[in-house]
């Protein structure tokens, strides 16, 4: 809806798609089908991840000898893509040829299209006109609270499964904080939410989105740490990891609800070492909003409540520990 739009901010807008390599599309099928995504085949050669109910494809997956985030497609508005070319040149970032993957797939056509840059950790950005997919107004709701005299909870035996509405943000590992915001800011336009030094930051989109489109997370070197998915209240958030220990996949964190967002969260380990989060109820900054970024206390950076973190929460699935 570009009656949202911030004519005052060049920037792309939300995430289009992703597109990873796992050791096996078998194993990436029963993860992704049990955390309540529609997982379709992608031709002959991959799988499709969708959320039910809505055509966009929000991943694309491969099946290779090890996990690696292989690129992330980006969307602009159409009339400003040439003015985005134009500022990543400026701003010294060569334009790439797509990746030969790339122009492989089954949509190549919008593969080849808008242009393609790397980011300070060389992974490949794809920007193009497209859907917006981030919301254009927030709609936040709760579980029911009691009413005296009557039952509030639900029968658990009727519960049905847990299937998340869209991609919220994505949460990379990366080499450099500070370079990586730079990179966000000064080539893609986007704005700095709120950091905590140099060990994490959180950046959103300026034409009205959730608090954070990105995390970035010091590590060792560039990896997915985490897709996060939106569940509408922090019951889907509980449900949603019974459901994953149900399906045998008890490594994860939580439930426990953010600082820095505001959302509550439950993360969930996938078989290559990364993760999936439930997460409900994010705090939301419309494209009227200047938001007004701060620097925060280590304590603050992570959680508000919630169990301890785990050690296989800081290691990097990519590039080690």
């Amino acid at each position: 809806m570009t009656s949202h739009r911030r004519h005052d901010r060049l920037g792309i807008h939300s995430i289009g798609e992703f597109h990873m390599t796992v050791p096996s599309l078998d194993e990436a099928r029963r993860f992704y089908t049990a955390f309540g995504l529609d997982v379709q085949p992608d031709g002959e050669r991959g799988l499709l991840i969708r959320t039910f109910g809505s055509p966009h494809v929000w991943g694309r997956l491969r099946e290779g000898a090890r996990k690696k985030f292989d690129w992330l497609t980006l969307h602009c508005f159409a009339d400003d893509l040439d003015a985005l070319r134009s500022r990543a040149i400026a701003a010294g970032v060569e334009t790439i040829a797509p990746p030969s993957d790339a122009n492989s797939d089954s949509d190549s056509d919008s593969n080849s299209s808008g242009f393609w840059i790397r980011n300070p950790d060389g992974v490949p950005l794809q920007i193009r006109p497209g859907v917006k997919t981030t919301l254009d107004e927030a709609s936040h709701t709760s579980p029911p609270l009691p009413v005296d005299g009557t039952r509030c909870a639900p029968y658990r035996r009727v519960t049905q499964q847990v299937r998340p509405t869209r991609l919220s943000h994505i949460a990379f590992a990366t080499a450099s904080v500070p370079a990586q915001i730079d990179f966000c800011e000064r080539v893609l336009g986007l704005r700095l939410s709120d950091r905590s030094g140099d060990g994490v930051a959180f950046i959103h989109a300026p034409h009205g989105g959730d608090h954070h489109l990105f995390a970035m997370a010091m590590s060792s070197g560039p990896a997915l740490h985490h897709l996060s998915w939106d569940v509408p209240t922090v019951e889907e958030v509980g449900l949603g990891s019974m459901q994953m220990a149900a399906a045998g996949y008890k490594n994860g964190w939580g439930l426990g609800r953010h600082v820095l967002g505001s959302n509550y969260f439950y993360y969930v380990q996938d078989p290559w070492g990364s993760f999936s989060e439930f997460s409900a109820t994010l705090d939301y900054i419309p494209a009227s909003v200047d938001w007004v970024a701060q620097d925060h206390a280590p304590e603050d950076s992570m959680y508000l409540w919630g169990p301890d973190l785990p050690p296989i929460f800081f290691a990097n699935s990519e590039h080690g520990a």
